[in-house]
């Protein structure tokens, strides 16, 4: 190697390390109303909505404000993972705000007491979107910044609320870049066994047997479960349990389990090791079907492979807690863990209608049904409500997107939600940027020496068509 070509390679390291450290902020918190839409309820009552500020490149008073909609889970976690914001804010004298999502973080409406039933009918994204309009409102005004133009930035559901802020609020969002954002999702008839095909794709097209191997070992598994006690203990012993399976109802929770594996390694399939809900290695969807490959037991491959996103790579836990690391839930991808996943529970259960269930038949995964009435059932069960599906296509659109403008719609062409994606322009003012190789908004991340060149390019058109907003 070269001595330039040393240098090069320092400064590529360098320029990866640097750009993935994010800034400091400074943490606020602002008074919203509980209820934006009923005078009566809650009168007056407020609570405290975290959110997240960096001014250090802000053109006071002048420069756009760069505002990230938070999604499902604490707004920190989305701070360390949107590196992309913090690269281009520089060149825009921008103002940069995550803002985080009532019911999620510390933003609890309810403080202890707001996962209680009673509480729950405050959690809408009508209402968290009045959070933000609010709040961006009252930056605006307080930091004498009126004429400050407004940028919102999401990905996956916050690519979603980031979208549907354009739409709602066009007085307050001059534009959006929405990463990943399946609103087509919240259309009725959409596909919604697409998801599983689209992993399963992601898997078959990784090595050469691996589709075949984790499907069939899915099969042999539940040979094993139908031998009764014998067949759960050696699965038990397989998958390194810290509680052993001891009837049916633990079999399919450590089926629902393994399946959230292989789901989360394809959407951060990342082309270089990351940190985002777990320690993955690049690559992680062709190093879990390397598992795969290497053994000679698929079932035994397939227990490898799935502890792969809860033990990641640093490989510390002795044994799995499948009861902890995976909540079964309304959404059958998964509902994260801890108080966090009770709110996008309900959420999935009422407005956000998300996919089926996996069949072994055109998917790799096992049988695991899911219908609209068992959803329902689940729903009322846990939470007393209803599904209501049609009140999408009113309140946000649904696929009829052709009169919105000033949005960046982006999908990676791995991300299984891609899907359910806008891929296709309805018009001049709607950009659809399709990133070849690129995973879960990967676009939104920052700026990596291992991107794929299709993820630069995106990149550009965002922020070309932000420089084109705010010019304009």
């Amino acid at each position: 190697m070269s001595t330039m070509e040393t240098v090069f390679m320092f400064f590529f390291i360098f320029v990866a390390f640097a750009s993935c450290q994010s800034p400091p902020y400074v943490e606020k918190h602002y008074d919203q109303h509980l209820d934006h839409f009923n005078f009566i309820s809650y009168g007056e009552k407020t609570f405290k909505q975290r959110y997240l500020m960096q001014d250090k490149w802000w053109t006071a008073g002048k420069g756009p404000i760069f505002f990230y909609t938070g999604n499902e889970g604490a707004i920190t976690e989305f701070w360390d993972a949107t590196g992309f914001m913090f690269d281009i804010a520089p060149q825009f004298g921008a103002l940069v705000v995550f803002a985080e999502h009532r019911y999620y973080g510390t933003s609890l409406p309810f403080g202890n007491d707001t996962f209680k039933k009673e509480n729950m009918g405050l959690l809408t994204v009508e209402q968290a979107m009045a959070d933000y309009a609010v709040l961006i409102q009252y930056l605006k005004d307080s930091l004498n910044a009126t004429k400050s133009p407004v940028i919102t930035f999401g990905g996956s559901y916050g690519g979603m609320l980031s979208a549907y802020m354009r739409f709602k609020y066009p007085n307050l969002v001059t534009g959006s870049i929405a990463a990943s954002a399946p609103v087509l999702l919240l259309t009725p008839t959409a596909d919604r066994s697409l998801f599983w095909k689209l992993v399963t794709k992601d898997f078959s097209s990784a090595t050469p047997t691996c589709y075949t191997k984790v499907k069939s070992a899915f099969q042999m598994m539940n040979d094993l479960a139908a031998q009764g006690a014998s067949g759960l203990k050696k699965l038990s012993d397989t998958f390194r349990l810290c509680s052993p399976l001891t009837n049916n109802d633990d079999y399919v929770h450590l089926l629902g389990w393994a399946r959230n594996s292989f789901t989360n390694l394809a959407m951060f399939d990342y082309p270089y090791p990351a940190h985002f809900y777990s320690n993955l290695p690049a690559n992680p969807v062709k190093y879990a079907c390397q598992y795969m490959e290497a053994t000679i037991d698929p079932v035994e491959g397939l227990a490898k492979a799935s502890g792969l996103f809860y033990n990641g790579t640093d490989g510390t836990l002795p044994c799995y807690n499948i009861k902890n690391e995976f909540v079964a839930c309304a959404d059958q991808t998964g509902c994260g863990t801890g108080p966090d996943s009770l709110a996008w529970d309900f959420q999935a259960c009422t407005e956000i209608d998300l996919v089926t269930g996996s069949t072994n038949v055109t998917d790799m995964f096992p049988a695991l049904p899911w219908t609209e009435k068992m959803r329902e059932d689940y729903c009322f069960k846990t939470w007393g409500v209803r599904p209501r599906n049609t009140w999408s296509l009113v309140e946000f659109w649904g696929s009829n997107i052709g009169s919105a403008t000033n949005i960046v719609f982006s999908n990676g062409d791995l991300d299984p939600w891609s899907g359910s994606g806008v891929l296709k322009s309805p018009n001049s003012d709607i950009h659809a940027v399709t990133i070849q190789g690129g995973a879960h908004h990967l676009d939104m991340r920052a700026q990596n020496p291992l991107d794929p060149i299709s993820v630069m390019a995106a990149r550009e058109v965002e922020k070309q068509a932000i420089r084109k907003w705010i010019n304009s």
